[in-house]
């Protein structure tokens, strides 16, 4: 075998016809797969009558069978914290929660201006993502904070979405932009919160103009990437086109990014009274579902607040089990904006 600089790569002469040149390729289980899955997790698990396991699977896309076996101990740790010997669609709720987006940071101190900011900033991402029809669904809205992040606005696809469209990628580049133009309009105020949205905003971008031909350059692929025939991870890219094309992507890249930009921040400008509404549910209540993001929008009321055995907002579950309810920001997961 010849020698190689990464022990994890197989050197190209082994993969030559005769050799190891037959693939596997093992992909994520589907929703009848993620239903199958949770079967066999919940088969020693008590559980409630208002369970039900194709409902879960439709609402944890791209979860692989670690990921579903992780759900459903969370799910069942939270009952057992809560003295119940069953478990419960709440409980599945918490759970997923809990994996898609991390532990909450209880020890946390968060002043009431960080507080608001947060509560307007995940309010813009969910306006946007609400108002855009071919934004992925939204599905929770939250200003607890969870691993690195003060808030979070989480989408789900409502399905196994394995494609985009151009529509659909510039839609997620607008509701990206939309937590800095909610920071900028109601806070006055430019944060480094919005640097992870700008980050996957461009990335986004760059792939529109790069990899999947939706530019004014045409449909052709710029930078060459080696990777691994098995592990599927990227290497390197190689530079295979010239300066002045190079000069030429970055502005397609940056009108793409500021298209969505304005388009975000006309969509905020014209709905202020419901930025502001769902605003202050957010300071309220922490949590809302995308549901409840809808009526405020739509200045309708979303009833009493519901708390739980620990007294914190009790999360609502319905039927679609956050399917229409909304991956770029932090959504199409596991993924969580």
């Amino acid at each position: 075998m010849a020698a190689t600089n990464r022990p994890d790569v197989l050197d190209p002469a082994l993969l030559r016809p005769g050799r190891f040149d037959r693939r596997v390729v093992v992909d994520l289980p589907d929703v009848r797969g993620r239903e199958s899955i949770l079967k066999v997790h919940t088969k020693k698990i008590p559980l409630g009558d208002d369970v039900e396991l194709s409902v879960i699977a439709r609402g944890t896309p791209r979860f692989a069978g670690a990921d579903l076996a992780n759900l459903v101990n969370e799910a069942a740790l939270i009952a057992a914290r809560q003295n119940r010997k069953v478990v419960t669609m709440i409980d599945f709720e918490m759970a997923k929660d809990k994996v898609l987006m991390g532990v909450e940071r209880k020890s946390r101190v968060i002043s009431d201006d960080e507080k608001k900011h947060t509560a307007f900033h995940e309010a813009g991402h969910a306006l946007v993502a609400a108002k855009i029809p071919q934004a992925v669904p939204l599905h929770k809205v939250t200003i607890i904070p969870r691993g690195m992040a003060l808030g979070l606005t989480m989408f789900l696809p409502e399905g196994d979405q394995v494609d985009y469209t151009k529509e659909q990628a510039e839609a997620q580049i607008a509701v990206g932009m939309a937590g800095r133009i909610a920071d900028e309009i109601f806070c006055n105020m430019k944060s480094a919160g919005a640097s992870n949205d700008i980050e996957r905003a461009t990335e986004l971008a760059r792939k529109m103009v790069c990899e999947w031909g939706m530019s004014e350059l045409g449909p052709l692929s710029f930078g060459k990437k080696d990777e691994q025939i098995f592990l599927g991870r990227e290497i390197n890219t190689h530079r295979d086109y010239s300066e002045s094309t190079a000069m030429k992507i970055d502005d397609e890249v940056r009108a793409l990014v500021q298209k969505g930009y304005d388009r975000a921040r006309a969509i905020i400008e014209d709905h202020r009274e419901a930025m502001v509404r769902v605003a202050e549910a957010l300071l309220e209540r922490e949590v809302l579902d995308a549901n409840q993001v809808r009526l405020l929008i739509e200045g309708e009321s979303i009833g009493p607040v519901r708390t739980s055995g620990d007294g914190k907002p009790q999360p609502a579950v319905r039927p679609e089990g956050g399917l229409r309810v909304p991956g770029l920001m932090e959504g199409a997961g596991p993924q969580p904006a």
